[in-house]
């Protein structure tokens, strides 16, 4: 690729004894597409007279420039990045409702997205009943790590061990452990609606001794952990699993009524008793 080059120009008065560089336009198109600056590069004008409007020093100018570059950088990676973790909606902290579900504490759930459980490897569980917002919750957490810069993948619980049983059928077990192993962040979604074929559990053990203390794990699920034996079929594989989880983790349980069924309720479509869920411990 070619790249135009700038004339020099003698300086007048005191500072003669300098260059200035006098470029036109495509020649600073060229450059900064050279240097991947498309942020700039694709403003340039108006960025100018921006920085000139404001009166800024050159100094300030060039942070000015920088910053809107990283800006868009930032959004790019975070797309791509949501792109690859296959959230299957977009979800985030301010659109969550915490004042129907008091039994949340929202402090909480914020120092939770600063993600530094994430940075140590540890695990979350979020525990509750149907419908009361575990899903939306993971995805925000989840869309919080990417911001942080953390890799991300969210997975049904369902769909991942059937995707480790078919690679085990056909002996590509390593490679899909590998695979699921591989980002900063797992989630886990609705683990505990359907229970678990022996084997299935085996493999999910698996997975989780792959990524003790080396990547985190967030599951959402509406069993509670003394429950687990029943989800997987064996309490020993249970046991295994929930030692591995514990030993570095958070747990959130969610006490409340369905989002989706509320408003039947206060219709009078739903009664009160109903939505009645025990308690998760």
């Amino acid at each position: 690729m070619t790249i135009g080059r700038c004339a020099p120009t003698a300086a007048s008065g005191s500072q003669s004894d300098r260059a200035a560089l006098a470029c036109d336009h495509e020649t600073l198109i060229g450059w900064l597409t050279r240097l991947q600056l498309t942020a700039i590069r694709d403003q340039l004008d108006n960025l100018i007279d921006e920085a000139a409007r404001r009166e800024m020093t050159l100094r300030e100018a060039l942070a000015f420039l920088i910053e809107r570059e990283i800006a868009r950088k930032d959004e790019r990676r975070i797309e791509m990045a949501s792109k690859i973790a296959h959230f299957p909606c977009a979800r985030d902290l301010d659109d969550f409702d915490f004042a129907a579900q008091p039994s949340l504490d929202p402090r909480q759930i914020r120092e939770l997205a600063a993600c530094r459980w994430v940075a140590h490897g540890e695990a979350l569980l979020l525990l509750g009943p149907p419908g009361v917002g575990k899903t939306h919750l993971a995805i925000a957490l989840g869309r919080a790590a990417i911001r942080e810069g953390y890799s991300v993948l969210f997975a049904i619980a369902p769909a991942l061990v059937a995707s480790l049983a078919k690679a085990h059928a056909e002996g590509r077990l390593e490679e899909r452990l590998g695979f699921f192993a591989k980002p900063k962040l797992l989630i886990v979604d609705e683990l505990g609606y359907l229970p678990f074929e022996t084997n299935a559990a085996h493999l999910f053990f698996q997975l989780v001794s792959r990524r003790y203390e080396r990547g985190s794990l967030l599951l959402t699920s509406n069993r509670s952990v003394g429950e687990w034996g029943a989800v997987f079929g064996d309490p020993v594989v249970a046991t295994a699993i929930l030692d591995r989880l514990l030993h570095h983790s958070q747990v959130v349980t969610i006490r409340g009524d369905s989002y989706r069924l509320r408003e039947k309720r206060r219709s009078g479509l739903v009664k009160s008793t109903q939505l009645h869920q025990e308690p998760l411990a």
